[in-house]
């Protein structure tokens, strides 16, 4: 396929970002954004971007969340746009249908009808983007979701690690599909970033993405375990070559997970792949984040890195299990001045 850098008259053409509006500004109605079909695998452009400076990364990082204070109604207005930009998930080796069913019920209605009215919201309708759960408890949060709006995400692929035969994986993605997932979020063979095995790493992600069918794709790179953010951003643009909708940092099961300066990393392939393409993807951090002001950290990355599309839950993710009730006890302190008990703000 042609790129934009193949458009112009033998100069590269740079694309600018979605203009930056500010953070409280509501994207028009006609905003819509075209899946990534993906390119063929580009060595050349993949060496182009190999080189990552962590110091000047981690210093971007430290003067992101040292210059933005969000605090009173604007901090109470982002900590509701992080709901809606929520992955709600549970991926517990004790996981039951029942407990699917009450998260689901806690998607439905995220906040304590008080702080609802207390925020003066109680015409509006923030939900969680998704729900995410194994694969068995697909049709459970289908059947209990049904007609609210909330997507259903999958986790296959032999989660978390990603080491069963192919047409094992495939087989996975296909019957969760089936069942009504709507998102699928898989996991890459680690082993293939650390061989520099690119072209099987990008056939992997072609059938995934194959058998996903209309189901959007999010890749979870298990950036924790890749080692450099030389590999962080390899990896990414491999998998977004090969069409992935999202990419995402961790399955949440590593000893590291979603990390500032392995975000930044990620989001700035996503702006290259967007200055190669014209496509824009998303990007889901996962594991780790459960404090409300983890998540503004977070917020204020996409907005001054990507700008006002990425704080729309089509491009923006949370994967988090713990982070609505701390963002319920940041709302409910908002309002009284006093932090409330856990068990105040049930999840599951």
């Amino acid at each position: 396929m042609s790129t934009i850098r193949e458009a112009g008259a033998g100069a590269s053409k740079v694309m600018p970002l979605p203009a930056r509006a500010a953070a409280n500004t509501p994207l028009p109605l006609e905003h819509g954004i075209a899946r990534n079909p993906g390119m063929k695998l580009d060595l050349g452009f993949l060496e182009s971007v190999r080189s990552v400076n962590r110091s000047a990364l981690e210093r971007r990082v430290a003067t992101l969340t040292k210059r933005r204070s969000v605090k009173a109604d604007n901090q109470a207005a982002w900590l509701l746009r992080a709901i809606a930009c929520m992955d709600l998930t549970t991926l517990n080796s004790n996981d039951t249908d029942e407990r699917v069913r009450r998260l689901c019920a806690k998607a439905v209605n995220p906040l304590r009808r008080d702080i609802v009215e207390g925020l003066g919201i109680s015409g509006e309708i923030i939900r969680p983007a998704a729900v995410c759960v194994y694969h068995p408890f697909v049709a459970t949060a289908v059947d209990a979701l049904r007609g609210t709006g909330i997507h259903v995400a999958a986790v296959s692929t032999a989660f978390p690690h990603g080491l069963a035969p192919l047409s094992t994986r495939l087989q996975e993605i296909e019957a969760s599909v089936k069942d009504g997932a709507d998102e699928i979020d898989v996991v890459i063979p680690r082993g293939l970033v650390y061989g520099a095995k690119w072209r099987e790493l990008f056939n992997e992600i072609v059938a995934m993405r194959a058998a996903c069918g209309d189901a959007h794709l999010k890749v979870i790179l298990g950036t924790g375990d890749l080692a450099t953010l030389r590999n962080v951003m390899l990896a990414s643009m491999v998998a977004m070559m090969a069409g992935a909708d999202f990419i995402k940092t961790s399955t949440g099961k590593e000893s590291v997970n979603a990390t500032l300066p392995v975000g930044l990393t990620m989001v700035r392939a996503i702006r290259a792949y967007f200055e190669e393409t014209g496509y824009l993807i998303g990007f889901k951090p996962a594991g780790g984040i459960s404090t409300a002001k983890v998540a503004l950290d977070w917020l204020v990355l996409m907005k001054e890195e990507l700008g006002r599309p990425w704080l729309e839950p089509d491009l923006f993710r949370f994967g988090a299990s713990s982070l609505l009730t701390d963002i319920e006890r940041q709302l409910e302190h908002h309002l009284t001045g006093h932090y409330s008990a856990n068990h105040r703000h049930a999840m599951a």
